[in-house]
């Protein structure tokens, strides 16, 4: 399975490291993502996350998760290729829960996959790239988080 590097650099809610890693390996492989890629998965606070959005979204205040990919990560001489980063804040994750229906293991599980779609690729700019992706998630999170997580708007 693809490596998965993981921090946790916030205090707002709680973060069950090994079910969060363990998720997003299972979708890496599921998504035929070779064994010696790694994936950077990072925590933050509603601040750092805010910040990250003003600068790489162009957006005010705080996001639930950004997916930074890395182009032409491949160096071809047999050392890991790193996938990209993947951002979440727990804090805006526990706010949407409540929005969306589910649980804050629900949301933050939906952000992993989405997140990791996102490097993989995926988008939701149009109406039938967003279909395609929500389905995919659902499959995902129906394998992996074995429960009625909420699709993402």
């Amino acid at each position: 399975m693809a490596s998965v590097l993981f921090t946790d650099e916030q205090d707002d809610q709680p973060v069950d490291r090994q079910r969060w890693v363990n998720l997003a390996s299972s979708v890496l492989d599921a998504e035929g993502v070779s064994d010696d890629c790694e994936l950077s998965m990072a925590f933050v606070g509603e601040v750092p996350m805010a910040e990250l959005n003003l600068r790489f979204a162009g957006e005010e205040g705080p996001t639930d998760v950004l997916a930074f990919p890395i182009d032409g990560a491949d160096p071809g001489d047999g050392t890991p290729a790193m996938l990209g980063d993947l951002v979440i804040c727990p804090a805006v994750a526990l706010g949407n829960s409540t929005q969306h229906g589910g649980t804050y293991e629900d949301e933050v599980a939906l952000l992993v996959v989405h997140g990791i779609l996102h490097l993989m690729g995926m988008d939701h700019e149009d109406p039938l790239e967003a279909q395609l992706m929500q389905r995919r998630e659902r499959e995902l999170l129906d394998r992996f988080h074995a429960v009625d997580a909420p699709a993402r708007p």
